[in-house]
Protein backbone atom coordinates (compact mmCIF):
# COMPACT_ATOMS: atom_id res chain seq x y z
CA UNK A 1 0.00 0.00 0.00
CA UNK A 2 2.38 2.64 -1.08
CA UNK A 3 -0.29 5.02 -2.16
CA UNK A 4 -4.01 5.30 -1.87
CA UNK A 5 -5.58 3.24 0.85
CA UNK A 6 -8.81 4.11 2.60
CA UNK A 7 -6.81 6.14 5.13
CA UNK A 8 -4.30 8.65 3.83
CA UNK A 9 -2.62 8.65 7.26
CA UNK A 10 -1.88 4.95 6.76
CA UNK A 11 -0.01 5.84 3.59
CA UNK A 12 2.01 8.51 5.32
CA UNK A 13 2.89 6.11 8.08
CA UNK A 14 3.89 3.35 5.68
CA UNK A 15 6.13 5.60 3.58
CA UNK A 16 7.70 7.18 6.68
CA UNK A 17 8.46 3.71 7.99
CA UNK A 18 10.13 2.44 4.85
CA UNK A 19 11.93 5.54 3.51
CA UNK A 20 15.07 5.04 5.68
CA UNK A 21 15.53 1.54 4.28
CA UNK A 22 14.73 2.75 0.77
CA UNK A 23 17.38 5.44 1.11
CA UNK A 24 19.99 2.74 1.69
CA UNK A 25 18.82 0.86 -1.38
CA UNK A 26 18.85 4.02 -3.46
CA UNK A 27 22.37 4.79 -2.34
CA UNK A 28 23.48 1.34 -3.41
CA UNK A 29 21.82 1.79 -6.77
CA UNK A 30 23.52 5.13 -7.31
CA UNK A 31 26.93 3.74 -6.45
CA UNK A 32 26.32 0.91 -8.90
CA UNK A 33 25.73 3.41 -11.67
CA UNK A 34 22.01 2.80 -12.01
CA UNK A 35 20.01 5.87 -11.55
CA UNK A 36 -2.04 -17.19 -11.77
CA UNK A 37 -5.59 -18.05 -12.20
CA UNK A 38 -8.59 -17.64 -9.92
CA UNK A 39 -11.73 -19.41 -11.04
CA UNK A 40 -12.87 -18.33 -14.48
CA UNK A 41 -16.10 -16.83 -13.21
CA UNK A 42 -19.24 -16.38 -15.28
CA UNK A 43 -19.37 -16.72 -19.03
CA UNK A 44 -18.22 -13.50 -20.66
CA UNK A 45 -20.01 -11.61 -23.38
CA UNK A 46 -17.84 -10.05 -26.11
CA UNK A 47 -17.88 -6.27 -26.21
CA UNK A 48 -19.27 -5.15 -29.55
CA UNK A 49 -18.98 -1.41 -29.10
CA UNK A 50 -15.61 -1.11 -27.35
CA UNK A 51 -12.51 -1.62 -29.48
CA UNK A 52 -10.33 -4.37 -27.98
CA UNK A 53 -6.64 -4.89 -28.41
CA UNK A 54 -6.05 -6.39 -31.84
CA UNK A 55 -3.67 -9.28 -32.39
CA UNK A 56 -1.43 -10.50 -29.59
CA UNK A 57 -0.09 -7.07 -28.71
CA UNK A 58 -1.55 -3.59 -29.08
CA UNK A 59 0.31 -0.32 -28.56
CA UNK A 60 -1.97 2.21 -26.86
CA UNK A 61 0.62 4.93 -26.52
CA UNK A 62 4.30 5.73 -26.76
CA UNK A 63 6.62 7.52 -24.38
CA UNK A 64 6.29 11.10 -25.56
CA UNK A 65 7.08 13.01 -22.37
CA UNK A 66 10.36 12.97 -20.53
CA UNK A 67 10.00 10.70 -17.52
CA UNK A 68 6.83 8.96 -18.69
CA UNK A 69 6.50 5.20 -18.11
CA UNK A 70 5.17 2.41 -20.26
CA UNK A 71 2.97 -0.15 -18.56
CA UNK A 72 2.12 -3.34 -20.41
CA UNK A 73 -0.87 -5.40 -19.28
CA UNK A 74 -0.54 -9.11 -20.09
CA UNK A 75 -3.47 -11.52 -19.88
CA UNK A 76 -2.39 -15.07 -19.03
CA UNK A 77 -5.75 -16.25 -17.74
CA UNK A 78 -8.57 -17.85 -19.70
CA UNK A 79 -11.06 -15.04 -19.54
CA UNK A 80 -11.33 -11.55 -20.95
CA UNK A 81 -10.23 -8.81 -18.56
CA UNK A 82 -11.45 -5.23 -18.67
CA UNK A 83 -8.49 -3.34 -17.20
CA UNK A 84 -9.28 -0.16 -15.28
CA UNK A 85 -7.23 2.73 -13.92
CA UNK A 86 -8.06 5.27 -11.26
CA UNK A 87 -7.82 8.86 -12.53
CA UNK A 88 -5.14 11.23 -11.25
CA UNK A 89 -6.39 14.76 -11.92
CA UNK A 90 -2.90 16.24 -11.52
CA UNK A 91 -1.36 13.77 -13.99
CA UNK A 92 -4.15 12.60 -16.30
CA UNK A 93 -3.93 9.68 -18.71
CA UNK A 94 -5.84 9.47 -21.98
CA UNK A 95 -8.01 6.49 -21.03
CA UNK A 96 -8.94 4.62 -17.89
CA UNK A 97 -10.40 1.46 -19.43
CA UNK A 98 -9.08 -1.22 -21.81
CA UNK A 99 -10.19 -4.63 -23.09
CA UNK A 100 -7.66 -7.42 -22.71
CA UNK A 101 -8.43 -10.74 -24.39
CA UNK A 102 -6.84 -14.01 -23.20
CA UNK A 103 -3.29 -14.28 -24.49
CA UNK A 104 -3.14 -10.61 -25.48
CA UNK A 105 -1.30 -7.58 -24.15
CA UNK A 106 -1.72 -3.83 -24.40
CA UNK A 107 0.78 -1.09 -23.59
CA UNK A 108 -0.10 2.35 -22.28
CA UNK A 109 1.90 5.43 -21.33
CA UNK A 110 1.53 7.09 -17.96
CA UNK A 111 3.13 10.41 -16.97
CA UNK A 112 5.81 10.92 -14.39
CA UNK A 113 4.47 11.46 -10.85
CA UNK A 114 1.29 9.53 -11.65
CA UNK A 115 -0.29 8.29 -8.43
CA UNK A 116 -2.95 5.66 -8.97
CA UNK A 117 -3.98 2.07 -9.28
CA UNK A 118 -4.82 -0.47 -11.97
CA UNK A 119 -7.02 -3.52 -11.64
CA UNK A 120 -8.79 -6.08 -13.77
CA UNK A 121 -12.55 -6.25 -14.08
CA UNK A 122 -14.25 -9.53 -14.92
CA UNK A 123 -17.61 -10.63 -16.26
CA UNK A 124 -18.31 -7.29 -17.97
CA UNK A 125 -20.96 -6.33 -20.50
CA UNK A 126 -20.90 -2.80 -21.96
CA UNK A 127 -23.09 -0.97 -24.45
CA UNK A 128 -22.15 2.57 -25.41
CA UNK A 129 -19.53 2.67 -22.69
CA UNK A 130 -21.99 1.72 -19.95
CA UNK A 131 -22.75 -1.62 -18.41
CA UNK A 132 -21.75 -3.76 -15.47
CA UNK A 133 -18.95 -6.05 -14.30
CA UNK A 134 -19.11 -9.02 -11.96
CA UNK A 135 -15.96 -7.79 -10.18
CA UNK A 136 -14.08 -4.50 -10.08
CA UNK A 137 -17.01 -2.52 -11.48
CA UNK A 138 -16.51 1.24 -12.03
CA UNK A 139 -19.99 2.54 -11.34
CA UNK A 140 -21.12 0.94 -14.59
CA UNK A 141 -18.61 2.82 -16.76
CA UNK A 142 -16.10 1.35 -19.20
CA UNK A 143 -13.84 4.40 -18.80
CA UNK A 144 -13.40 4.38 -15.06
CA UNK A 145 -14.23 7.65 -13.24
CA UNK A 146 -12.79 6.63 -9.85
CA UNK A 147 -12.02 3.62 -7.71
CA UNK A 148 -13.67 0.30 -8.53
CA UNK A 149 -15.80 -2.00 -6.44
CA UNK A 150 -14.07 -4.42 -4.11
CA UNK A 151 -12.82 -7.06 -4.01
CA UNK A 152 -10.24 -6.57 -6.77
CA UNK A 153 -6.52 -7.24 -6.92
CA UNK A 154 -4.75 -3.89 -7.26
CA UNK A 155 -1.52 -2.72 -8.88
CA UNK A 156 -0.65 0.51 -7.06
CA UNK A 157 1.86 3.11 -8.20
CA UNK A 158 3.34 6.34 -6.91
CA UNK A 159 5.86 7.37 -9.58
CA UNK A 160 8.92 9.45 -8.76
CA UNK A 161 7.47 9.93 -5.32
CA UNK A 162 10.70 10.44 -3.37
CA UNK A 163 14.34 10.78 -4.39
CA UNK A 164 13.56 9.75 -8.00
CA UNK A 165 12.08 6.45 -6.84
CA UNK A 166 8.94 4.75 -8.10
CA UNK A 167 6.98 3.01 -5.34
CA UNK A 168 4.70 0.17 -6.41
CA UNK A 169 2.93 -2.86 -5.02
CA UNK A 170 0.28 -5.49 -5.55
CA UNK A 171 -2.48 -5.24 -2.98
CA UNK A 172 -5.06 -7.77 -1.83
CA UNK A 173 -5.97 -5.79 1.28
CA UNK A 174 -9.61 -5.68 0.16
CA UNK A 175 -9.48 -9.11 -1.47
CA UNK A 176 -8.61 -10.64 -4.83
CA UNK A 177 -10.46 -11.30 -8.07
CA UNK A 178 -7.48 -12.14 -10.31
CA UNK A 179 -3.90 -13.34 -9.83
CA UNK A 180 -1.47 -10.52 -10.56
CA UNK A 181 2.19 -9.63 -10.36
CA UNK A 182 4.28 -6.64 -11.44
CA UNK A 183 7.58 -7.08 -13.24
CA UNK A 184 9.85 -4.09 -14.02
CA UNK A 185 11.19 -4.42 -17.56
CA UNK A 186 13.69 -1.55 -17.30
CA UNK A 187 15.27 0.72 -14.71
CA UNK A 188 17.00 -0.59 -11.61
CA UNK A 189 15.32 -2.54 -8.81
CA UNK A 190 17.40 -4.28 -6.17
CA UNK A 191 14.37 -6.32 -5.14
CA UNK A 192 11.69 -7.34 -7.60
CA UNK A 193 9.28 -10.07 -8.54
CA UNK A 194 10.66 -12.29 -11.30
CA UNK A 195 9.20 -12.38 -14.80
CA UNK A 196 7.33 -15.60 -13.94
CA UNK A 197 5.85 -14.19 -10.73
CA UNK A 198 8.27 -15.59 -8.17
CA UNK A 199 10.19 -14.23 -5.18
CA UNK A 200 12.35 -16.19 -2.72
CA UNK A 201 9.31 -16.73 -0.50
CA UNK A 202 7.32 -18.38 -3.28
CA UNK A 203 5.50 -17.95 -6.58
CA UNK A 204 2.08 -16.79 -7.78
CA UNK A 205 -0.80 -19.21 -7.19
CA UNK A 206 -4.59 -19.06 -7.19
CA UNK A 207 -6.12 -17.88 -3.93
CA UNK A 208 -7.46 -20.85 -1.96
CA UNK A 209 -10.47 -18.94 -0.74
CA UNK A 210 -12.27 -20.17 2.39
CA UNK A 211 -16.05 -20.25 2.27
CA UNK A 212 -16.27 -17.38 4.78
CA UNK A 213 -14.62 -15.00 2.29
CA UNK A 214 -16.03 -16.35 -0.95
CA UNK A 215 -17.89 -14.05 -3.36
CA UNK A 216 -20.25 -15.63 -5.89
CA UNK A 217 -21.92 -14.00 -8.87
CA UNK A 218 -24.87 -15.73 -10.50
CA UNK A 219 -23.96 -18.95 -8.76
CA UNK A 220 -20.26 -18.97 -9.68
CA UNK A 221 -17.19 -18.10 -7.63
CA UNK A 222 -15.64 -14.83 -8.84
CA UNK A 223 -13.56 -13.36 -6.01
CA UNK A 224 -12.23 -13.70 -2.48
CA UNK A 225 -12.99 -10.78 -0.18
CA UNK A 226 -10.83 -9.71 2.74
CA UNK A 227 -11.86 -10.50 6.31
CA UNK A 228 -12.22 -6.79 7.04
CA UNK A 229 -14.57 -6.19 4.11
CA UNK A 230 -16.52 -9.44 4.42
CA UNK A 231 -16.67 -10.04 8.17
CA UNK A 232 -15.95 -6.57 9.58
CA UNK A 233 -14.86 -5.81 13.11
CA UNK A 234 -12.10 -3.63 14.50
CA UNK A 235 -9.59 -6.45 14.85
CA UNK A 236 -9.82 -7.68 11.25
CA UNK A 237 -9.84 -4.06 10.04
CA UNK A 238 -7.02 -2.88 12.35
CA UNK A 239 -9.21 -0.15 13.83
CA UNK A 240 -9.67 1.22 17.31
CA UNK A 241 -7.37 -0.43 19.83
CA UNK A 242 -6.13 -2.70 17.03
CA UNK A 243 -4.94 0.23 14.87
CA UNK A 244 -1.30 0.49 16.12
CA UNK A 245 1.09 -1.56 14.04
CA UNK A 246 2.09 -3.61 17.06
CA UNK A 247 -1.55 -4.63 17.54
CA UNK A 248 -2.44 -5.00 13.84
CA UNK A 249 -1.16 -8.57 13.72
CA UNK A 250 -3.03 -11.28 11.77
CA UNK A 251 -1.52 -13.93 14.06
CA UNK A 252 -3.77 -12.49 16.80
CA UNK A 253 -6.94 -12.56 14.70
CA UNK A 254 -9.61 -15.18 15.46
CA UNK A 255 -8.59 -16.68 12.08
CA UNK A 256 -5.46 -15.55 10.24
CA UNK A 257 -7.19 -14.85 6.94
CA UNK A 258 -4.26 -12.72 5.74
CA UNK A 259 -2.33 -15.97 5.22
CA UNK A 260 -4.85 -16.98 2.57
CA UNK A 261 -3.68 -14.12 0.37
CA UNK A 262 0.00 -14.19 1.37
CA UNK A 263 0.28 -17.85 0.42
CA UNK A 264 -1.11 -17.09 -3.03
CA UNK A 265 1.07 -14.03 -3.67
CA UNK A 266 3.89 -13.75 -1.11
CA UNK A 267 4.98 -10.34 -2.46
CA UNK A 268 1.52 -8.74 -2.14
CA UNK A 269 -0.19 -6.82 0.62
CA UNK A 270 -2.35 -9.26 2.55
CA UNK A 271 -3.54 -6.81 5.22
CA UNK A 272 -3.30 -3.08 5.84
CA UNK A 273 0.11 -2.97 7.57
CA UNK A 274 1.86 -5.63 5.47
CA UNK A 275 4.58 -3.18 4.35
CA UNK A 276 7.77 -5.11 5.09
CA UNK A 277 7.43 -7.70 2.30
CA UNK A 278 5.13 -5.82 -0.05
CA UNK A 279 6.57 -2.41 -1.01
CA UNK A 280 8.80 -2.37 -4.09
CA UNK A 281 10.86 0.44 -5.60
CA UNK A 282 12.48 1.13 -8.96
CA UNK A 283 14.82 3.93 -9.97
CA UNK A 284 15.75 5.20 -13.41
CA UNK A 285 13.53 4.97 -16.51
CA UNK A 286 11.32 2.17 -15.18
CA UNK A 287 8.76 0.48 -17.39
CA UNK A 288 6.54 -2.31 -16.13
CA UNK A 289 4.59 -5.41 -17.02
CA UNK A 290 1.45 -6.10 -15.03
CA UNK A 291 0.71 -9.78 -15.55
CA UNK A 292 -2.69 -11.26 -14.85
CA UNK A 293 -1.86 -14.91 -14.29
CA UNK A 294 -0.14 -17.49 -12.14
CA UNK A 295 3.39 -18.85 -12.29
CA UNK A 296 3.62 -21.43 -15.12
CA UNK A 297 4.01 -25.02 -14.07
CA UNK A 298 7.36 -26.55 -14.91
Amino acid sequence: MVLMRKSRSRLAGAVAAIVPAIALLAGGAASAGASASVGAGPGLVPVADVQPAVGTHAQAGSAVANGSRQVTFVNKVRQTIWVAASPDASHPIARTGWVLRPGHSVTITIPNHWNGRFWGRTGCVFHGGRGHCATGDCNGRFQCPGYGAIPATLAEYNLDAWNNLDFYDVSMVDGSNLPMYIYPTSGHATKKVGKHGCVPAGCTHPVACPSALRIDYRGQYVACESACAKLGGDQYCCRGKWAPRAMCNPARWPVDYARVFKRAEPYAYSYVDDDATSVYVCTGRCNYQIVFGITPRK
